[in-house]
């Protein structure tokens, strides 16, 4: 027996006047309504109702849990209305992580726009390199490159990241020629630490796909730390034009090896799987795949 299903059929007879009419408002059969309050009735361990073949009447009991039982019922009521609105008002703050350069430079510019369109969602952004865990570390959703292990989260894919090959025009006047990527190994490159980016650059061309061993003296966990060393020129890079569209525009950085192409870097969305969806969640998602999907 379900208490609350008994409790609304005991208080629909009481204020309808027979089991009969409860039983056609709430759909069930008069047979069952009289075993729902018959249920209830041995689970109280108190007789609710005398039952004519005319009339029922509460008992005193009866009255004193009806009260009761209708309160819970509209305070049942009250709480699922409550629910409802909660899912369906994006409210609340959301927690995200992304990896540095991709947060600051593609996803912290559109954050102003979606904050606009959610008056009472507030957004809480970690930047970091590192592969936080979305479960331990409280996080509503978080961006990450690469390849995705097999974690259990739900993901949601989103453009790649475009990497380029640049390097400044100081550093490409005094340096050797760079025609092919297996001349990489007589130029100073810049390297990123994370990912096998920090051993070796792949790229496709008209001879098709092949990764190169890379070495440099300057490895850091910062995009923005590698441009600022390639506008110095003190070697080549390669990062996403998220990072050095507006140095490529501006000719602080120029194109090299521009026969071959950089893989593009997988981009996601994971979030933790869950039926029942926060609405701000659902909404800061809708919206990233249209900002960046």
């Amino acid at each position: 027996m379900d208490r609350l299903d008994a409790m609304q059929v005991f208080v629909r007879a009481v204020e309808l006047g027979s089991f009969s009419a409860a039983a056609v408002e709430l759909d069930i059969s008069p047979q069952f309504a009289g075993k729902q309050i018959q249920a209830l009735e041995a689970n109280l361990g108190i007789k609710l109702l005398n039952r004519t073949t005319r009339r029922q009447n509460l008992t005193e009991s009866g009255q004193l849990f009806y009260e009761r039982a209708k309160n819970i019922l509209l305070d049942m009521k009250a709480a699922e209305a409550l629910m409802a609105e909660s899912r369906a008002i994006p409210r609340g703050k959301l927690r995200i992580s992304a990896p540095i350069t991709f947060g600051s430079h593609a996803l912290a510019p559109k954050l102003p726009e979606y904050l606009g369109e959610h008056a009472e969602v507030s957004v809480d952004l970690s930047l970091t390199n590192r592969t936080v865990d979305l479960l331990d570390e409280g996080f509503d959703v978080v961006f990450r490159t690469g390849q995705l292990p097999d974690s259990g989260l739900q993901a949601r894919a989103l453009a790649p990241l475009q990497l380029v090959l640049c390097a400044s025009p100081a550093y490409i006047r005094r340096s050797q020629p760079l025609t092919r990527p297996e001349e990489l190994n007589q130029h100073e490159c810049l390297i990123f630490s994370h990912t096998s980016m920090r051993t070796e650059w792949t790229f496709v061309g008209p001879e098709g796909r092949m990764s190169v061993p890379i070495t440099g003296r300057f490895t850091t966990d910062s995009g923005e730390a590698l441009r600022a060393a390639a506008i110095a020129g003190h070697g080549l890079l390669l990062q996403p034009t998220a990072l050095i569209g507006d140095d490529l525009e501006a000719g602080r950085l120029q194109r090299l090896l521009t026969a071959y192409e950089a893989p593009a870097r997988e981009l996601h969305m994971l979030f933790a799987p869950d039926r029942r969806m926060t609405p701000k969640l659902r909404s800061f998602l809708d919206f990233a795949l249209a900002a960046f999907g």
